[in-house]
């Protein structure tokens, strides 16, 4: 019963991104403390998923699936929002490019090595990655005018960006790396 409700957490971080978006696009003065505060209900969902399936022993194949799902969903539509309004501009799309790009990369090499009866082990570094691209996101929503804090925390939120585009694509490039020689040695 405790892995289903892991699972409901993840799912429910999935269906937080539609409102999410609806009230970074509203029209109104409140709008990005609303989508900051939905935000944030759904990125601390990725915590308590993952503790509620570990203190139980409880990890499904249902949940390992979606858990890293629910994360690349939620960190996407962040990002391309938050490129759509002008707060991540000029090299910072750089970042977002990194981000996005590697993600669908490391997606498709796991499956690749998953088909040929591989697995690649989600690191440490890479949980700190999500981690660290989760807090990116909001520190931008809460530097985005009308945001909880505003225009001063840009650098900060811009650096925070930057951090996770290098963790991004760092893990990528291990993951990358590992990918490439399992298939190699599944071809011989």
């Amino acid at each position: 019963m405790l892995a289903a409700m892991a699972n409901l957490f993840t799912l429910g971080r999935i269906a937080l991104i539609i409102p999410f978006a609806a009230m970074f696009l509203a029209n109104a003065q409140w709008n990005m403390k609303a989508a900051f505060v939905i935000f944030f209900v759904a990125a601390v969902t990725d915590f308590f998923d993952g503790w509620i399936a570990r203190a139980r022993n409880e990890v499904s194949a249902l949940g390992a699936a979606l858990d890293p799902l629910a994360d690349k969903l939620l960190i996407a539509a962040a990002l391309i929002l938050l490129l759509r309004n002008g707060i991540i501009a000029g090299a910072g799309v750089i970042a977002v490019l990194i981000i996005i790009l590697r993600e669908i990369l490391i997606s498709g090499l796991r499956e690749a090595v998953t088909l040929r009866g591989g697995s690649l082990k989600v690191t440490q570094l890479a949980k700190w990655k999500t981690t660290a691209q989760l807090v990116a996101a909001g520190l931008l929503l809460a530097a985005a005018p009308h945001g909880f804090i505003g225009e001063a925390l840009r650098p900060w939120a811009s650096g925070g960006l930057w951090l996770a585009a290098v963790l991004t694509f760092w893990t990528g490039a291990d993951y990358a790396y590992h990918a490439a020689r399992m298939l190699r040695a599944k071809d011989t």
